[in-house]
């Protein structure tokens, strides 16, 4: 059992009369506002993650890299640093 459009239209009038059309524009627009906000930061968290080396995240550098002696691992850095230069 859900409601039908007489239902909705019933509720719709008198939510109207409780807040008025400008408030309730008003919170339109700011709900509108923080879901493309949403959007945009979750598509631009996605392109970052793709953009670090061989696909790894931090987290699996950083698991791989307490396996190692830290020897080993001030090794491995500091062969990354004079490959990119």
């Amino acid at each position: 059992m859900g409601f039908g459009w007489q239902e909705l239209l019933i509720i719709l009038v008198i939510v109207a009369l409780i807040f008025g059309t400008k408030k309730l524009r008003n919170i339109g627009s700011d709900l509108g506002g923080a879901v493309k906000g949403f959007k945009d930061s979750v598509s631009k968290e996605s392109t970052d993650s793709n953009d670090t080396p061989d696909n790894k995240t931090e987290e699996d550098q950083l698991e791989n890299n307490a396996d190692k002696t830290p020897d080993e691992t001030s090794a491995s850095a500091e062969k990354k640093d004079s490959s990119a230069k």
